[in-house]
């Protein structure tokens, strides 16, 4: 039995061996294969957020191939003679035909429809989560400033490509939806009568729309995505993983798993992930398109709202004002191109914002070590309040299911939104970067006189006092490992009154900016070795 076996081994090893040297050869694996082996992977459940989307990617791959083969990407009328009984003998356009075939005729297919929106979902989610992640800790520093363009492009591109995904159906619902994206495409001045016929083949609804959307849903957007995330891996193959600050953990040293150990458990977790999501499609059901009928263009759905991810540009325009502009013979359409405006506005801000941090504090060094987001009290809070807007928008999305639960004015929960709107970010933004300054503030205290053990202890002279335990090396480490930063300064040109004046415009906003980030009132000291080894030794006697 021994000699078989190892005559078995051998012949599986050289059959491996031989596919092996074939890949080495003709693509250079060798080197490849040698750099992974040696690289190290950090171990912490934040960064299998981009694991969960790149997972449930994939998954909507697979779904979306199948059930390609099934769907008509067309408007033509035809009479609905399929499972579903009370729809029996209406006229309803190929695309909603197919779906309802997919649902109730086509083995499996309800279940892998509703697998692939709730993967998109949850791919949304994931990337929406990532990238604040990515925000709060500082990922995107030198030299991971392209990842950090990709990441939000793949959550843009994934918006989108919900968008064309859930509008495919022809249904009453996704109907109202197209009526949306119509009225905000003829907003946009000049170009959005030509993007409306363009997109639609037509004056609203068009013939086209469905042939079209399907193409960018199954065809452009995917492509893209598809690049995208090949070069973010790529690139953080070449660049390395980002990790959390902790003993032995520096710029140039990495501590984490090596590729076997973190290949098996991605394994699992990809495993994992596709077992729930398919969970959730089996037992919670999502777009139900037979309950709202086929698409009519004199009818919209009563309690209609998007899928949570674009819930921010309907909410935005659920509570615009219904401003018009009146020039020249034409109308400009304020309650529309607003709200647009607002939403691109809002991403934007999220992009620009750390090459506006890396300009303002004249940092070009490469980081490998991630920020703890209470050191970072003015990033903080900004991201709370970019995520508090967008919140506040979706819940504008709903404002009349939220009056029909509640039993309030629609005008009332409107209003709400819109004070909201502009009071809640920059009361999020104070909250958040209050919270942090205390807790650096706490973590200060814990360096210098150790943790709490409410123990307390009487001295000779008669005073009480708790004892302190002493903090270990590796909890030191982890607190005052970070780098603050010191607001950079406009230089003086010269001599004399009215010097610092003759700046340059963007050296003074660079200083301005700077100061912002990080002049005062913006984090708490670290402690010096000098206070510690005072105080500690004070504690000692």
């Amino acid at each position: 039995m021994g000699n078989a076996s190892t005559e078995t081994g051998a012949r599986t090893g050289g059959a491996g061996n031989k596919v092996s040297r074939w890949f080495e050869l003709r693509f250079g694996t060798g080197e490849l294969k040698k750099t992974l082996m040696r690289r190290v992977f950090p171990d912490h459940w934040s960064l299998l957020l981009a694991q969960i989307c790149l997972y449930s990617f994939v998954i909507l791959v697979v779904t979306g191939i199948y059930l390609t083969f099934y769907f008509h990407p067309s408007s033509a009328p035809v009479v609905y003679d399929g499972s579903y009984a009370p729809l029996r003998g209406q006229i309803v356009s190929e695309a909603f035909n197919s779906t309802m075939h997919i649902s109730f005729d086509v083995r499996g297919g309800l279940l892998i429809r509703q697998a692939h929106h709730w993967a998109a979902l949850i791919f949304l989610a994931a990337m929406l989560t990532h990238v604040m992640r990515i925000f709060f800790t500082g990922a995107y520093r030198m030299p991971r400033e392209v990842s950090w363009v990709i990441a939000l492009l793949l959550l843009v591109l994934g918006m989108f490509g919900g968008l064309t995904g859930y509008d495919l159906p022809d249904d009453l619902l996704s109907g109202t939806g197209l009526a949306v994206v119509n009225g905000t495409l003829l907003s946009i001045p000049v170009v959005g009568t030509y993007l409306s016929m363009f997109l639609f083949g037509g004056s609203f609804p068009g013939d086209d729309v469905i042939g079209r959307f399907h193409t960018i849903h199954v065809l452009l957007i995917p492509a893209v995505m598809v690049v995208l995330i090949a070069v973010q891996i790529a690139l953080s193959l070449r660049q390395g993983s980002a990790q959390y600050p902790g003993p032995g953990r520096t710029e140039r040293k990495v501590v984490g798993l090596p590729l076997r150990v973190y290949a098996a458990k991605s394994a699992g977790y990809f495993f994992l992930v596709t077992s729930m999501i398919f969970t959730i499609a089996a037992i919670a059901q999502i777009n139900p398109i037979w309950q709202y009928g086929p698409y009519r263009a004199d009818q919209v759905s009563a309690g209609s709202q998007p899928d949570w991810y674009m819930g921010v540009a309907d909410g935005l325009l659920r509570v615009m004002p219904g401003w018009e502009i009146d020039a020249w013979g034409h109308t400009l359409a304020l309650d529309n191109l607003i709200p647009l405006l607002a939403s691109a506005g809002l991403f934007l801000a999220l992009g620009v914002y750390p090459f506006i941090e890396s300009w303002a504090t004249g940092d070009d060094r490469e980081h490998h070590l991630l920020d703890r987001p209470r050191n970072r009290p003015v990033r903080t809070g900004f991201g709370a309040a970019w995520l508090t807007a967008y919140g506040v928008a979706l819940l504008g999305a709903a404002n009349d299911v939220i009056a029909l639960q509640l039993n309030v004015s629609v005008n009332a929960v409107t209003w709400a939104v819109r004070i909201g709107l502009l009071v809640a970010p920059p009361l999020a933004y104070v909250v958040a970067k209050r919270w942090a300054l205390g807790l650096q503030r706490r973590d200060r205290d814990m360096v210098l006189h150790g943790r709490e053990t409410g123990r307390i202890r009487r001295l000779p002279h008669g005073e009480y006092v708790e004892v302190h335990q002493p903090l270990g090396r590796a909890e030191l480490y982890t607190l005052t490992a970070h780098e603050q930063y010191a607001p950079l300064t406009a230089r003086t040109a010269g001599d004399g009154p009215g010097a610092a004046r003759r700046q340059p415009v963007s050296a003074r906003l660079r200083a301005r900016l700077s100061r912002a980030l990080y002049g005062p009132g913006t984090q708490i000291p670290k402690p010096t070795p000098d206070e510690y080894r005072q105080i500690t030794a004070r504690h000692r006697s």
